[in-house]
């Protein structure tokens, strides 16, 4: 499926039209995906039980994945530039983790007890994130979060959170224009995402009562954001200074390197929460730091912190994360993945620059954003004064942008944030770019109609 001259005769047609004929086409291919949302509004609200994955008019239905590629119920294939937002770093149905899980599974699942893995992988994690002197497991990076949270009010005996505007820590720990009506009732402060003054300045003002501050190093809700070094570096100086628990949020962004954003920046936090992909692309979340924090979880000592969770240490988690680390998430593959993403956005920026159009990429490594805007992006601050008074045009050229690359059999989703995972090839890359270009050159007059 193409949207070759599909593209070029909308090309000139005003954005309204040209993406009610991208809708067109998109509902015309993908019927059965059309049904199964219809029928599955019976037993779930809009017919979803997970917010990222909706879009209108409908979402494609993913049938099978294997290596880089996804294929739907239609039978469209599409390269992956979704990979479970990060989660899929291993790519689709890789041979090791696949034998992992097929052993696990003939051993039994619902143990009640501790396997012959969670050791192990807790040893690899610790030894790749050095921050992490003791770690445990939960179920997912929302959970990872909470718990770092709770711990480091406990150990405080403060009761309030730093937190950064565009903030995404979990469902239940959501900063996107402000607080979700679904947050925990901690006290929360806020102040901009990579505005060091600020942060330092909130700090100061209420050091007093900060149990934690807890940042990601690159904000993947708010637009692949990266985290400007001198920032992340005066929060590690400034909450050391007044005995603040630092917590770097690398459920995201661990992928970005063998040790995390934290190794490429030389940071060490006081608590590391990780998530997405460390279970082998099962679920999973883990949270440690340092040894006299993550010790008040010891058990056998007096007043010991309670953690239970039946599925804590999963074994198919447990399995699939051991096999992932030992045998295809080495050192060397991660960093070629990330250069392989650096290398992608250059190409980006260089494509959009040539054509003089108000498009760029952000991100760092594997992660990526793509963004209609033309000026500095340093936070969510920056795109959304770029976008006031024209909010709804921008969603409509995202919307557009989704389509047509999907139409060319890209998988995006409609925030264009995306990235890569080790079996993306330099064929997938090569292809995504060439669409990336006729998108832009189709849809250059929309562009700059829409983007000053």
């Amino acid at each position: 499926m193409s949207a070759t001259g599909l593209a070029s005769r909308s090309s000139n047609q005003n954005l309204t039209s040209a993406l009610r004929e991208a809708e067109d086409r998109y509902i015309h291919a993908n019927p059965k995906s059309a049904a199964i949302h219809g029928a599955s509004k019976a037993a779930m609200p809009g017919g979803n039980t997970r917010t990222t994955l909706h879009y209108s008019p409908f979402p494609v239905c993913i049938r099978s994945a294997e290596g880089s590629r996804v294929t739907d119920v239609d039978g469209h294939s599409y390269v992956d530039f979704i990979n479970e937002y990060t989660a899929g770093v291993l790519g689709h149905s890789d041979p090791a983790v696949k034998a992992a899980l097929t052993q696990a599974i003939a051993d039994g699942l619902t143990l009640g007890g501790p396997s012959i893995y969670e050791h192990e992988l807790a040893a690899i994690i610790s030894s790749r994130f050095s921050s992490m002197e003791r770690l445990r497991f939960c179920n997912s990076g929302t959970e990872a979060n909470l718990l770092a949270l709770a711990t480091a009010r406990h150990v405080t005996g403060r009761p309030a959170v730093l937190v950064f505007d565009g903030a995404y820590h979990g469902s239940m720990l959501y900063f996107s224009h402000g607080a979700s009506p679904l947050n925990m009732p901690i006290p929360f402060f806020s102040t901009p995402y990579n505005d060091a003054a600020a942060a330092v300045k909130a700090i100061e003002r209420h050091a007093h009562e900060l149990a934690a501050v807890i940042v990601e190093p690159l904000q993947g809700g708010a637009g692949a954001i990266p985290g400007d070094p001198a920032f992340m570096a005066a929060l590690r100086d400034t909450t050391r200074k007044h005995g603040i628990v630092f917590i770097m949020d690398e459920v995201m962004t661990s992928r970005l390197s063998p040790s995390g954003v934290q190794g490429r920046l030389g940071i060490r936090p006081d608590m590391t929460t990780l998530g997405k992909y460390v279970g082998g692309g099962m679920t999973i979340g883990a949270f440690g730091g340092r040894a006299d924090i993550m010790e008040r979880f010891n058990p056998t000592a007096p007043n010991a912190l309670p953690h239970g969770g039946t599925f804590n240490n999963n074994v198919l988690a447990m399995a699939a994360g051991h096999a992932a680390f030992t045998k295809v998430l080495t050192p060397e593959a991660i960093d070629r993945m990330n250069a392989r993403g650096d290398e992608l956005r250059q190409r980006i920026n260089g494509l959009a620059a040539a054509r003089g159009l108000a498009v760029q990429a952000t991100g760092l490594g594997s992660i990526f954003g793509i963004h209609f805007h033309s000026g500095p992006i340093r936070n969510g601050h920056d795109l959304d004064e770029g976008e006031r008074g024209r909010e709804r045009e921008i969603s409509d050229l995202k919307t557009l942008f989704q389509l047509d690359m999907m139409a060319q059999g890209h998988y995006i989703n409609r925030r264009i944030l995306g990235n890569l995972s080790l079996q993306t090839s330099a064929a997938d890359l090569t292809g995504f770019l060439a669409a990336l270009e006729e998108f832009l050159d189709n849809r250059a007059a929309l562009i700059r109609a829409t983007v000053s």
